[in-house]
């Protein structure tokens, strides 16, 4: 895979995406990172790629011409083109908190492109015209906004990057991640087996794959249920998930009713 940050700040950028994962498949070849700044593209001496918005209010927006150019020069590095491509292997994204929130679905569609151009936005914003003429998609991280894109765009790779063949040490770590099949993932637990007077399921500590298996998806839809039940509705649960989350249930209202006679004592 190879992808194309367009950026104002490449320097700054370089190192957010250097770190952990990212880095070692970067550093692997897995990957490919090439930056591209809007500024190199500008025709004054000062670097110019923003002015004063038409019609007022604060702030500057940044022009077409430069960004423009430098979008189609990471097309021409990504596969030879000059114009606009129709080619999913070269869609423009631009990071933007107007664009449609990134999933689980959407990454994995993602990290199965040749090419990603990432277009990080700065100021005020881009000049509309450049949207309609050269950004084919838009992409959010959540409802709320950032200073630029940059941030957004290492929150895709990292998250993209991840899922492309042979960047994790065991591959099976992306596909038992949350949201792969709907639901959260179960919680984890290392040495030691005891830490303040909490102890390690004894489940996990009794060799029986089987057992531990049930014990992890009844976990991972109980979790799920506490803390994004919207989840559930759009999950493929089977007859045998519906009887897990019960007994879930069922457990965790048993285990709260111990709770409350515990400390009834106590007082």
């Amino acid at each position: 895979m190879e992808i194309h940050v367009i950026t104002l700040f490449p320097a700054e950028f370089r190192p957010l995406v250097d770190l952990g994962v990212t880095g070692r498949a970067l550093r692997a070849g897995h990957v490919k990172l090439s930056l591209v700044n809007p500024r190199d593209f500008a025709p004054d001496r000062h670097r110019t790629v923003d002015d004063r918005p038409y019609g007022g209010g604060p702030g500057m927006v940044m022009m077409v011409e430069p960004l423009r150019s430098a979008i189609q020069e990471a097309r021409r590095i990504a596969d030879g083109s000059g114009g606009k491509s129709e080619s999913p292997a070269t869609r423009v994204s631009l990071m933007s908190p107007q664009g449609q929130k990134l999933d689980d679905r959407l990454v994995r569609e993602m990290a199965r492109r040749e090419h990603l151009i990432l277009v990080c936005g700065r100021y005020e914003g881009l000049d509309e015209r450049l949207l309609e003429l050269e950004i084919d998609e838009e992409w959010s991280i959540g409802d709320y906004v950032l200073s630029g894109g940059e941030i957004a765009a290492a929150v895709l790779i990292d998250a993209v990057v991840r899922l492309v063949p042979g960047v994790l040490g065991d591959d099976q770590s992306a596909e038992q991640d949350s949201f792969v099949d709907g639901v959260l993932d179960h919680p984890h637990y290392t040495r030691p087996e005891m830490v303040d007077g909490k102890r390690v399921p004894q489940v996990l500590l009794s060799g029986d794959h089987k057992a531990i298996a049930t014990w992890r998806r009844k976990q991972a839809l109980g979790r799920t249920w506490q803390r994004r039940p919207e989840m559930l509705s759009a999950a493929n649960m089977s007859a045998e998930d519906e009887s897990l989350l019960a007994e879930f249930k069922q457990e965790l209202g048993h285990s709260k009713k111990i709770q409350k006679s515990l400390e009834g004592l106590g007082k």
